[in-house]
């Protein structure tokens, strides 16, 4: 195997038999024993299973998998993964079915290719935030079981992103986000550097096209200017480093553009004060030459103090392992030198892959128990697959633990034992990170041997030790602003939860019985199961007490949540109606059917003709919402969401005046119609919260009409916004980049 062999990427015309034979050859360069019948049997079915499809560009469909097994190959996986990647397509867009595989190709494949498949099977009723939690959920189960699933999914992703070209501007922005927010962080997790490089990078160039144009051309200026300053730094290590009587391969770098653009982001520098644009790599054979090697660059230039990194002894999360040392080259230019053994290097390169090796142990099974302590953050977060009940409260700690634009810090326990944190993580994110007992108990800590608050800021090297009590009241309310890991933030919202759930939900149901009392409802005949399942999924609840928590704690209005079920009995009521109903009700009389009004807005309102209609300005509905008309006096039909606040508040005598009404087709699905919305977001005051928020409008091609915020006693910052939408699901995609935000607590739409 060539220790640099890149992750080739084709013309998007290449004919699929040269890809093929790419393929072949690309398995035969690790493994060249290997029998390609069975691989050349995938190819077959799928290039059969795909005929007469075509991709965007227009090319083969059948290119893409091959392109797909392409990338598993060149990432020296099994032979089962390699098939499973030809066929992750057939089950889903085509009329193969799994039975056909696994009789086939075996149970082990089958397997694989139904947990890829499983991964973009969407429930497109739901809403789109749902959606992705779920599908995400289910990816995380399919990990759980066999790795190689995501494997997969992220070389077909990564090809995907090749060809990103050919879609639509919003797809682009909308998968290249997806991809920058969970796709690149778990290539980054398992540590298969060569995927997550080439992700992130194809990401920026959607998302960010003007920042990736400017750090092209100032790179490419610059690699111009330094080319040979480079060449000479390699060629006068290599001649220090041979002296020294080690063997190795030496080799300069360009820095990858997203992590050029991160370093700015995150430390607020310019392009020019980046110091290791260009790096100088050593591969040495033993972990005793990369010591030396070390003394050897330190002996030839001046070290920069605190730029130097031991991530040897003290490796990263994902098996990252390497020394980094920043020095002051002969000309005053400081550059970075990496130095670290060839089995590291394929381990930084390669990740989880270059464990799953092509001839494993007799059983063809991988050492579960060896890596199982590698991915706590993927068991981290099969936890709260069971702890949360609220998918948008699963996707934002997803996102928050995953987040590619985040630091860490290293630190040890009394043991000696290294944690991994986010920077800037504090004692209660460390007791956490050992176990949530610990953190639920914890009353102070020690910092290097010293007494310290619980707000102290750990650096890299501190030793932490955590006192606890039984007499521990618990956490308190102030800790969640404190905390910097998803992990500790889950865990305290967890408890928060669990204490109080019960309280929650008699409140919730007391709320609930009060407004049906209120509004002449009949609590009984609306708690149907029926009902009730369609309340849980429209709010994404998968148990009923969890709606009555959400209710008693004030996530949830209770005028929401009994509507919402009123509507479902009324549905239920018009369906069950028959024919001799209908002739019971009016006899002989004939039955004029109810007319229908078409308003320019996209509204059409039952039972009334020639109308006005006008929305309302207390709840600004957009396409999507569920709407409900109300005859005003001289001014038509005023159009407001059924959750308003003035509708849920109704007096009883003018309830009469509500009327059915719906969006159109054409109102839910154009794109050149605006609507004005209202929201309100709830966050802990912060300096630049109010710029992250503006960026995320400005990413999203969204303009601000007008923004106002505040904020209380308790370091609790309001912020209200009013701007224009195209629809419920434009809205929703916003609200989502919203909540990922750090310290964001809730948002809310205005609802009158």
């Amino acid at each position: 195997m060539a220790s640099e062999k890149e992750l080739d990427s084709f013309e998007e015309f290449t004919p699929k038999e040269v890809l093929f034979d790419k393929l072949i050859k690309t398995i035969y360069e690790y493994h060249p024993s290997t029998d390609i019948a069975l691989i050349k049997k995938a190819y077959e079915l799928a290039d059969s299973c795909h005929k007469g499809q075509l991709r965007k560009s227009g090319e083969p469909y059948i290119c893409h998998p091959l392109c797909v097994a392409i990338i598993l190959a060149e990432l020296e996986l099994d032979k089962e993964t390699i098939i499973s990647g030809i066929l992750h397509d057939v089950v889903e867009d085509t009329a193969c079915s799994k039975e056909e595989l696994r009789k086939e190709f075996g149970e082990e494949v089958e397997i694989l290719v139904d947990g890829v498949t499983k991964l973009t099977q969407l429930q497109y009723s739901k809403d789109k935030v749902d959606v992705q939690a779920e599908n995400l959920r289910k990816m995380f189960l399919a990990m759980a079981k066999d790795i190689r699933v995501i494997l997969i999914k992220l070389a077909d992703r990564l090809h995907n992103m090749r060809t990103m070209e050919y879609q639509s501007p919003p797809k682009q922005i909308e998968k290249s986000r997806e991809t920058m927010d969970i796709y690149s962080p778990i290539a980054q997790r398992l540590g298969i550097s060569k995927i997550k490089v080439e992700l992130d990078d194809l990401s920026l160039k959607y998302l960010h096209p003007e920042v990736y144009r400017d750090l092209d051309e100032k790179i490419r200026k610059k690699a111009m200017v330094k080319g040979e300053f480079i060449k000479s730094i390699e060629r006068e290590v290599a001649s220090h480093i041979k002296a020294a009587g080690i063997e190795a391969t030496i080799g300069g770098r360009v820095k990858h553009y997203f992590s050029i653009y991160k370093k700015m982001v995150n430390q607020n520098k310019t392009f020019d004060q980046i110091y290791d644009v260009f790096a100088v790599r050593i591969i040495v054979d033993n972990l005793k030459d990369c010591y030396a090697s070390l003394g050897v660059i330190h002996e030839m230039y001046v070290p920069i103090p605190g730029r130097f990194k031991d991530y040897i002894s003290m490796p990263k999360s994902n098996m990252y392992q390497s020394l980094h040392t920043t020095v002051i080259g002969p000309e005053g230019q400081p550059f970075e030198i990496q130095i670290r053994t060839y089995d590291m290097h394929r381990t930084a390169e390669y990740g989880i892959a270059a464990h799953w090796k092509y001839k494993e142990g007799s059983d063809g099974k991988n050492d579960k128990a060896s890596e199982e302590e590698k991915y706590n953050w993927l068991r981290q977060i099969l936890e709260w697959q069971t702890d949360m009940s609220d998918n948008k409260e699963f996707l934002s700690a997803i996102k928050s633990e995953l987040n590619i634009f985040s630091d860490s810090v290293y630190c040890f326990t009394p043991t000696g034992d290294v944690k991994n944190l986010p920077v800037g993580s504090t004692p209660i994110d460390f007791a956490y990170s050992i176990h949530s007992a610990v953190g639920h108990k914890m009353v102070g800590a020690r910092a290097n041997g010293k007494l310290v608050t619980i707000d102290y800021v750990i650096q890299n090297g501190d030793r932490i030790e955590i006192i606890t009590s039984q007499n521990s009241k618990g956490p308190s309310f102030d800790w969640l602003k404190l905390v910097k890991s998803a992990q500790a933030r889950s865990k305290i919202n967890q408890w928060f939860k669990a204490e109080l759930k019960e309280d929650n939900i008699i409140r919730g149901k007391e709320l609930m019985l009060n407004y049906c009392k209120a509004h002449s409802f009949v609590m009984s005949d609306l708690l149907k199961s029926d009902y009730m399942q369609a309340c849980m999924q429209k709010y994404g609840f998968k148990d009923w007490e969890s709606i009555c928590a959400a209710v008693g704690r004030g996530g949830l209005k209770e005028g929401q949540i009994i509507n919402k079920l009123a509507e479902e009995k009324k549905k239920k009521e018009v369906s069950d109606i028959t024919d001799e109903d209908i002739l019971d009700k009016y006899g002989d009389q004939s039955v004029t059917p109810a007319k229908i009004s078409r308003s320019k807005g996209g509204i059409l309102v039952k039972g009334i003709h020639d109308v006005a209609v006008h929305f309302s300005k207390c709840c600004s509905p957009v396409p999507g919402d569920e709407i409900v008309g109300f005859v005003t006096r001289g001014r038509g039909i005023s159009i407001h969401r059924t959750d308003c606040i003035n509708m849920m508040n109704l007096p009883e005598e003018d309830r009469d005046r509500l009327i059915e009404a719906e969006w159109s087709v054409e109102a839910t699905t154009q794109t050149d119609k605006l609507y004005t919305t209202e929201i309100k977001i709830y966050a802990n005051n912060r300096s630049g919260l109010l710029i992250e928020v503006s960026r995320v409008f400005t990413e999203s091609d969204i303009d601000i009409a007008s923004v106002s915020a505040r904020t209380n006693k308790q370091g609790i910052a309001t912020i209200d916004l009013m701007f224009e939408i195209k629809g419920r699901n434009h809205l929703n995609s916003l609200m989502s980049k919203l909540r990922s935000l750090d310290g964001v607590i809730d948002i809310e739409r205005t609802a009158g």
